[in-house]
């Protein structure tokens, strides 16, 4: 590559390095303070009165008979979860809410959204939104009740029943259900794709000197942006969102973003816009995956790239970081295994889904969903490994950065806890 093309690193050298970590501390110790300061509020009062919006309800028994965990939105801004005995559907509802008990919650659990005890003083239908009539408009092309959820979790992402949640997890496929920035990276190339062709019948005419790649570029990204607003700004699409807008920022630059430093660079950034990502295992899990592919790239990148796309990312990314999965959770199904080829055919999958919906014909793929979450059957067990094997594999992950020995180490590190996992005793 000549020099005139060439990325050039957005940090280089010691000192630059130093300050930017040294204030990116700084940053974030400032913020996290300031979250710290609001916390310290909150908690002295011996209660607290607030309206909120119903994200999530969970029916739930004991031996005093039925109720319900309810996750809340507070007009504040505030995510929490509460119970209440009340009966009926919580769904589409708003409850003004008496938070008792504030003095037990701690920093830690403020920070992921705290189980708070509470008394429902009132319930109220949530305003009429886009949002909800979506909603809606894609369960009425379901039959059934599983598929629709299904399809409002991976458009609008609303939440999972518990039950198909767990016939998911079971196949290995929970981070496609979870908008994340594999969904936001497919819906960047389709509206590309879609949008080129016409871009460049009306570039040839009046500005022939554009760049369709940084106009369709900048442009998808606003249209990602009223997507991220639509569905409520969940935590996990919105980081992404961060990640694509710094990536896209990095590459109009001419900054080299297929890196471990950028990647760096890119975490310390979201840390310091949202200091609570600290306590998300979702955010320390995509910044792992990318991790994995850079990793991938790095040593196998010179294959075709064919190869590298359709065996290399997919079959490596699962081998890389089922690991660090199984070690966090514990539910384990020989069907997990299925995860990489799934992986692959949800990219064609998600447009075509969202077409169908468009044109009214939602329940196309009904069967075969259906089909694919009764293949895990009773095989699930509970098995995890041990946390002090995340130390040494993490370790032995940044060694190979810079060793291929390491990152070879990694591999039959990775072969060696799956058979623990899937054929331990």
């Amino acid at each position: 590559m000549s020099e005139a093309v060439a990325k050039v690193p957005l940090l280089e050298g010691r000192r630059e390095w130093g300050l930017f970590l040294l204030a990116a501390l700084l940053l974030w110790g400032l913020h996290l303070a300031w979250i710290y300061g609001k916390y310290r509020h909150f908690i002295q009062r011996p209660f607290y009165y607030t309206w909120g919006e119903v994200l999530e309800q969970r029916i739930k028994a004991n031996d005093r008979g039925t109720y319900r965990i309810l996750r809340v939105r507070t007009d504040e801004g505030m995510t929490l979860w509460t119970r209440t005995r009340h009966r009926g559907d919580f769904t589409y509802k708003r409850v003004r809410l008496q938070l008792l008990s504030l003095d037990r919650i701690d920093f830690w659990d403020y920070l992921k959204g705290p189980f708070v005890p509470s008394r429902i003083k009132a319930v109220a239908e949530a305003p009429e939104s886009l949002r909800r009539r979506l909603g809606t408009a894609i369960s009425a092309q379901h039959d059934s009740p599983e598929t629709a959820a299904f399809y409002r979790a991976i458009f609008l992402a609303d939440p999972l029943p518990p039950s198909l949640r767990e016939k998911i997890a079971a196949l290995g496929v929970s981070h496609l259900v979870a908008l994340s920035g594999f969904h936001l990276g497919i819906l960047w190339g389709g509206i590309f794709l879609l949008l080129r062709p016409l871009y460049r019948l009306v570039q040839e005419r009046y500005f022939p000197w554009r760049y369709d790649l940084k106009d369709l570029g900048s442009f998808t990204l606003l249209l990602l942006g009223g997507y991220l607003w639509l569905t409520g700004m969940p935590p996990s699409l919105l980081r992404s969102y961060g990640m694509l807008l710094l990536g896209w920022s990095a590459l109009l630059l001419g900054i080299e973003i297929v890196s471990f430093s950028f990647l760096l660079i890119t975490g310390a950034v979201l840390l310091v816009l949202f200091p609570s990502l600290i306590v998300s295992w979702g955010f320390w899990l995509s910044m792992s995956g990318v991790f994995a592919i850079f990793l991938l790239l790095k040593w196998w990148g010179d294959l075709p790239g064919r190869i590298v796309a359709l065996a290399v990312i997919p079959l490596g990314v699962y081998l890389l970081m089922a690991p660090v999965a199984h070690t966090l959770f514990a539910l384990a199904n020989p069907w997990q295994n299925l995860s990489p080829l799934l992986s692959l055919l949800f990219v064609p999958f998600y447009p075509l889904a969202l077409g169908s919906h468009l044109l009214g014909l939602g329940g196309l793929f009904d069967g075969v969903l259906q089909w694919l979450w009764s293949l895990p059957g009773e095989e699930s067990y509970l098995r995890q490994l041990p946390v002090e094997f995340l130390g040494f594999y993490g370790g032995l992950a940044l060694a190979a950065t810079r060793f291929r020995w390491a990152f070879y180490g990694l591999l039959v590190t990775a072969f060696s806890a799956m058979g623990m996992v899937f054929f331990g005793s």
